[in-house]
């Protein structure tokens, strides 16, 4: 049953290469797809995300010999995280995974596609101004508010929810469908970042 008119729902880079056996796995990350799919049925509008970079993508750590994975380093742009060759574009890696069930999802937004800019919101590059288009997708829509769920809580949820309040919608993070990278306090200090720029944080009960 649809229950939120004027809403949409993000689901966010549910791809095999963060889930157990991927090249970037998060712990248990597969164990919130049945929450997802359950959650999919209250929406009529559903976008989701896939990264999508190319073999030389300038996040990976295999790009820069002289810096270790999960570094930090200075570009153009900011600081970026070094990642592990994760998600190549046409590999199974970044494939949808086989249990994600939302066949009545109506756009895919791919993000990191660019080869010198990282992208882990929905809605804006990591040069924080390189729009994808999505934003203008959820005006054209009526959507005023935005629920995301996916991976990771730590990375790509919380900067595609902090983008969505700065750009004015009313945004829900589902914490129980959603797993976090957590490196370093990451997931603390992502929730505390959420929670200042407004995004409020809810639970599958809602949705019960």
């Amino acid at each position: 049953m649809l229950e939120r008119q004027g809403s949409a729902l993000i689901v966010v880079d549910v791809q095999n290469g963060f889930c157990p056996g991927g090249n970037l796995a998060v712990a248990n990350a597969n164990e919130i797809i049945p929450n997802i799919n359950k959650i999919a049925h209250s929406f009529e509008h559903i976008i989701l995300t896939q990264d999508w970079h190319p073999q030389d993508h300038i996040s990976f750590a295999s790009q820069h010999p002289k810096h270790q994975t999960f570094e930090l380093i200075e570009l153009s742009y900011g600081t970026q995280v070094l990642w592990p060759d994760h998600c190549v574009q046409g590999t199974p890696d970044a494939e949808f995974h086989p249990d994600l069930d939302i066949p009545q999802a109506q756009l895919i937004i791919r993000k990191g596609w660019r080869q010198h800019l990282d992208s882990y919101s929905a809605f804006i590059e990591a040069d924080h101004k390189t729009s994808t288009g999505l934003a203008a997708y959820l005006h054209a829509h009526q959507i005023t508010t935005v629920y995301i769920v996916g991976i990771a809580t730590d990375f790509c949820v919380a900067w595609t929810a902090i983008d969505a309040c700065k750009l004015g919608f009313e945004c829900f993070v589902i914490a129980d469908a959603c797993r976090a990278i957590d490196h370093n306090g990451s997931l603390q200090h992502a929730w505390q970042n959420m929670h200042q720029h407004g995004v409020q944080r809810t639970y599958m009960k809602a949705f019960s």
